[in-house]
């Protein structure tokens, strides 16, 4: 199976397999999913509940979905902080922005104490512009945040943040010192190394192939079962295949390459830190280096599943290699005999709010999930874990109660509806921001049929709640 380079790289260090569940068993928690949502929340639980019994299952090696093929870039919510208070209001927004702030600490903390070398690097999110249109987009939240007294973003120079790209492209930005860049696979194979240190039961290979919502749920797989007391649903884009689930979100690629390792190169043009830069479109540029230099550079570019069908995209390279390879060399054309080595896609789970939902799966007291961390899981799905905790072990706390569970959500179209206008507006954006790039603005179709998109970074004047 092609996973990508991240895994390959996580992977030469340890091959080890846990085995497939074979017979019946019985658990406490049973967990579907092996990625960081579902092993931040395996291994929150063991923590509390020593003798709990939990179990995860994982369709092919823990961390091989989207938490092993993502930037590894961690940044917190308050970017989301509009978008959060539209959601629960000021108070809520504050919390959970506070929150998703302080997982970024405990990711470093975590790999400090349990010796995992997931090049945790906390050199804070350089948010850019990279064409005139997208100056100051970050201007409305800020205002808001400093309204609140709230703001962590600094202002930097155009001259600064040039130097600290390294990339002549960058024309503005700022800067949030809190969040972090980690070698995602590297992240979630430690995970998994520490949740079965726990006494976490972990089965690899073990794709779901039915959901029993009897009273006392049932995870069935090719060669096994597992009846749980309690059961979650920490599939990201494959939690699509459940209906009540499958409209809250679109699932879109992510696509990515990386260079040969070139660090003299990178350190003269001042790319030598582990800072994690975006731009402000939809279609978001991401990008940072590496502890061995190289570039690492990411566009959602690709394929959308239909009807939560994502069995076949994503288990190969990139069908946008070229064109994600051609944007970042327009970063850095002084970088062109760089080699591209590897290129690689993953799916993201983007709802219309670009923020995760909670809840009871069909309102179903004992199955639990969570959805649609939209690209941003990677910090994320350490607090989320929380919000899992408290559903599964039954408290009124302020996390089983937190303005992200049950939430009203707004739907994507049924399909085919859904899939063609996927990429009605992804050609959209494509097309307009292609026009923003040369300082002209597309016709007003493509305009109206772009602002259809779900929210990325940069807010909407209707994320601020009046």
């Amino acid at each position: 199976m092609y996973r990508g380079f991240w895994y390959a790289e996580a992977l030469d260090q340890e091959s080890a397999l846990a085995p497939s569940l074979r017979g019946a068993i019985e658990a406490d928690v049973c967990i579907i999913g092996g990625g960081f949502f579902g092993l931040w929340s395996a291994i929150r639980l063991k923590q509390a509940n020593p003798d709990m019994n939990v179990a995860v299952i994982e369709r092919d090696r823990c961390g091989s979905g989207a938490s092993g093929r993502n930037g590894g870039i961690a940044t917190n919510w308050w970017a989301k902080y509009l978008s959060l208070m539209q959601i629960c209001g000021e108070q809520e927004a504050r919390r959970v922005c506070e929150a998703a702030e302080s997982a970024i600490d405990e990711i470093g903390s975590f790999c400090d104490e349990h010796g995992i070398d997931a090049e945790f690097r906390k050199d804070g999110w350089l948010w850019t512009a990279s064409n005139q249109t997208q100056m100051d987009s970050w201007e409305l939240l800020t205002l808001e945040l400093e309204k609140h007294g709230l703001n962590p973003f600094q202002l930097v120079s155009p001259d600064e943040v040039r130097q600290r790209t390294g990339s002549p492209r960058v024309l503005g930005g700022i800067f949030d010192p809190n969040a972090a860049t980690v070698q995602p696979a590297k992240l979630a194979r430690g995970l998994r190394a520490v949740a079965i240190k726990l006494g976490v039961q972990v089965f690899e290979h073990t794709p779901l192939t039915k959901l029993e919502r009897s009273e006392l749920p049932v995870v069935h797989t090719p060669e096994g079962s597992i009846r749980a007391k309690k059961v979650v649903v920490a599939m990201n884009a494959w939690g699509a295949q459940f209906p009540e689930l499958r409209r809250m979100i679109t699932l879109m690629s992510s696509d990515m390459v990386a260079t040969a390792p070139v660090p003299e190169r990178l350190k003269a043009i001042g790319l030598d830190s582990g800072v994690a830069i975006t731009d402000s479109r939809t279609l978001l540029n991401y990008w940072r280096n590496t502890t061995k230099g190289r570039i690492v550079f990411g566009k959602p570019l690709g394929q959308f599943g239909f009807a939560g069908d994502i069995e076949t995209i994503y288990d190969k390279p990139s069908p946008a290699a070229d064109k994600v390879e051609q944007e970042m060399r327009s970063f850095y054309p002084q970088l062109n005999d760089v080699p591209v080595v590897s290129n690689w896609t993953g799916p993201i789970d983007r709802t219309i709010k670009g923020l995760p939902n909670f809840g009871r799966l069909g309102g179903h007291q004992n199955i639990f999930f969570g959805i649609g961390f939209s690209g941003n899981g990677v910090g994320t799905t350490v607090f989320a874990s929380r919000i899992i905790k408290s559903l599964v072990e039954g408290v009124n706390d302020e996390w089983a109660n937190c303005g992200l569970v049950d939430q009203e959500i707004k739907l994507f179209p049924p399909e085919p509806f859904s899939y063609l206008g996927a990429h009605v507006v992804r050609n959209a954006l494509v097309k307009k921001e292609r026009y923003e790039d040369m300082n002209k603005q597309a016709g007003w179709l493509t305009q109206k049929l772009a602002a259809l998109a779900p929210a990325g970074y940069v807010p909407q004047l209707n994320d601020v709640k009046e």
